[in-house]
């Protein structure tokens, strides 16, 4: 429910004549079973979409960002093959004419048929997945409030109806004025270097095999039933593959006793999705399984460095649902945050254990002058169904940050910020909430660490007044996993290090790939090499704000420098396609856009009239 001090129903925080968000419908009546089995059944091809191309602007409907899943032999299923038509007979005509019902199975049966005949999936993925999701999905549904206007605009974009269910809310700031902003002066001439590793997206496939097809018909390969590769293509590398595969565990073993030569470490941020893709096929204890053997991996290799773990989505199972707190028993997310705090106790104190335990966040000091901040992002997924109960800041957990922030700018502290999902990924008005949380603490906040898009970007901040002035920069760190079509990585951040008066902000960063087509070559071994450092490719005279936002604009003009952005973009794997000019665009309004579905941000990148072709050149789907 809503935290103390959010207020719901209002218009989320804006630059002077910047967009505004609509409040969403009350009181509209619910679905029937046959509505409730039809989201059932397109609510899997969410989660079970393969990302195809990495071109980044939100797309305009809830499930219009994971594009279409592409069968083997070159037939297209999914959603796209609902029609809006067909949608809003569906739901409207069995709707008034069916009577209402709870019953699961029923429910569960019809969406299985509904996922075959509509050709989401596989036949045997769609069974399995509708049986993994058919009881949260029951429940959120008996708990919501959907008519087949708003469920059809949900499903199928704005065109189709009215679809922002989601209505609009402000958290509430303290009455103690902003101070004046004050750049970070640079460190001193030998000052103290922090090196702290960030880890995200391991996802091991514990059923990875070397040899079978990485070009299965299930939206993922390289594993146990992928089968053998036709006489045309190679099997699946020993190492990793350039497919819609996940890795082996010896492959994340490789990077964790490789690190030598990146460290030493002073600590490590590691920002989730453990588990694999094969998210229509896994159970609690499955992802139980991941994270305790990954956990125990991480301890083995870092030793006594401190570890500070974020939640990622596909922690959780069904993927991507983390009900709020509010829901108790069997549905809610206590059996996954009673594992972790279980798992990382070691390496938390005990009030951050109390709220990982409670909401999946977490404060803590690793050093005088530092608090590092974890937050679960998945309360502000647009692929968290449970949020269509209540999505106004879920588990109150942007009071709590600004709590936490204020109470870091009463003592003089800075502040670290890390998570999975990235604030530009998230529904609306969490992200413009956050967005303003940013701003009003741009002296304390000194960096923000998130994953989950697989691929190496950032997402610049502006002062709300003009979006202009860049305040702080997110930056989003690229996957150890090769999905999809990548080289496995990691990234090291240097900061001002640890002594009084330090600002603690990023100063460079470097990356760190494995060259699968090198790695897989009989007889070689793994060599996990340096990429690139972050200031000496790109000619930054710092890392802060200001620098990267300077970095998107000379990248406009300058396509050389683009094709080496794109480049490591990609840790060093691009796809065959060129990136035109609509991709360079649409991919650098990226980095300007940590506020989600605010096309204003890209105003002065690209002139006006371009700013709605920009939209239309769809994200790279998530991961």
């Amino acid at each position: 429910m809503p935290g103390p001090g959010v207020t719901p129903g209002r218009g989320c925080a804006r630059a002077g004549g910047g967009e505004r968000r609509p409040d969403g419908p009350r009181g509209a009546p619910r679905l029937g079973s046959l509505g409730m089995a039809l989201a059932l059944a397109l609510l899997p091809a969410l989660a079970l979409r393969t990302p195809a191309a990495a071109h980044p602007l939100p797309a305009q409907g809830l499930f219009a960002s994971f594009g279409g899943l592409v069968s083997q032999d070159g037939g297209t299923f999914g959603w796209r093959n609902l029609t809006c038509p067909a949608c809003k007979s569906l739901f409207t005509v069995l709707d008034f004419g069916l009577q209402k019902e709870n019953n699961v199975a029923r429910v569960g049966s019809l969406a299985t048929k509904l996922c075959q005949l509509l050709k989401i999936a596989p036949p045997a993925v769609c069974q399995s997945a509708v049986q993994l999701f058919e009881d949260d999905v029951v429940e959120v549904w008996r708990r919501s409030v959907l008519s087949p206007s708003e469920a059809c605009g949900l499903l199928l974009g704005p065109s189709c109806g009215h679809w922002d269910i989601f209505s609009s809310w402000n958290i509430s700031l303290p009455a103690v004025p902003k101070p004046a902003p004050r750049p970070p002066d640079p460190p001193a001439p030998g000052a103290p270097v922090s090196r702290v590793l960030f880890l995200t997206d391991l996802h091991w496939d514990r059923d990875y095999l070397e040899g079978t097809d990485p070009d299965c018909g299930d939206p993922l390969c390289c594993r146990r039933g992928s089968g053998p590769p036709p006489p045309s293509r190679q099997g699946a590398g020993y190492w990793g593959e350039y497919s819609k595969c996940d890795l082996p565990l010896r492959t994340l073993e490789s990077l964790l006793s490789g690190l030598g030569p990146a460290g030493p470490f002073d600590r490590v941020y590691w920002t989730g999705d453990i588990p694999a893709h094969n998210v229509w096929h896994q159970s609690r204890q499955d992802q139980l399984q991941a994270l305790t053997t990954v956990t125990a991996l991480v301890k083995k290799y870092l030793g006594p460095v401190p570890v500070y773990p974020a939640v990622g989505n596909h922690e959780s199972t069904p993927v991507n649902g983390f009900p709020p707190p509010f829901i108790e028993g069997n549905h809610s997310s206590r059996w996954l945050y009673e594992a972790m705090a279980e798992a990382w106790g070691p390496w938390l104190p005990a009030e951050a254990l109390h709220t990982l335990r409670t909401g999946g966040f977490y404060a803590l000091s690793p050093s005088p002058g530092l608090r590092l901040i974890s937050l679960n992002m998945n309360f502000c997924s647009r692929e968290n169904f449970w949020l269509l109960i209540n999505s106004t800041d879920p588990a109150g957990q942007l009071q709590w940050l600004v709590g936490e922030l204020q109470a870091a700018e009463d003592q003089g502290d800075k502040v670290h910020i890390i998570g999975h999902i990235p604030p530009g990924h998230c529904l609306k008005s969490w992200s413009w909430n956050y967005y303003r949380i940013i701003a009003r603490y741009e002296n304390t906040v000194a960096g923000q660490f998130f994953g989950h898009t697989h691929v190496d970007e950032f997402e610049i901040f502006y002062d709300e007044e003009t979006l202009s002035r860049p305040l702080s920069v997110a930056f989003l760190a690229p996957s150890a996993t090769t999905y999809i079509s990548l080289n496995p990585g990691y990234r090291v951040y240097l900061t001002d290090g640890n002594y009084p008066g330090s600002s603690h902000v990023v100063l460079d960063h470097e990356t760190y790939i494995l060259n699968l087509t090198q790695a897989n070559e009989p007889g070689a071994t793994p060599h996990w090499h340096l990429l690139y450092r972050a200031l000496q490719t790109y000619g930054l005279p710092n890392a802060l704000p200001a620098a990267w936002n300077d970095l998107v604009y000379r990248m406009r003009g300058d396509t050389q420098l683009f094709q080496t952005f794109w480049f490591l973009y990609h840790k060093g794997h691009p796809p065959s396609e060129p990136c035109g000019t609509p991709c360079r665009l649409a991919t650098l309004c990226a980095q300007l856009s940590a506020r989600s579905d605010s096309p204003a941000l890209c105003r002065h990148l690209v002139p006006d009239a371009s700013v709605s072709d920009l939209r239309r050149h769809p994200r790279r789907p998530l991961c």
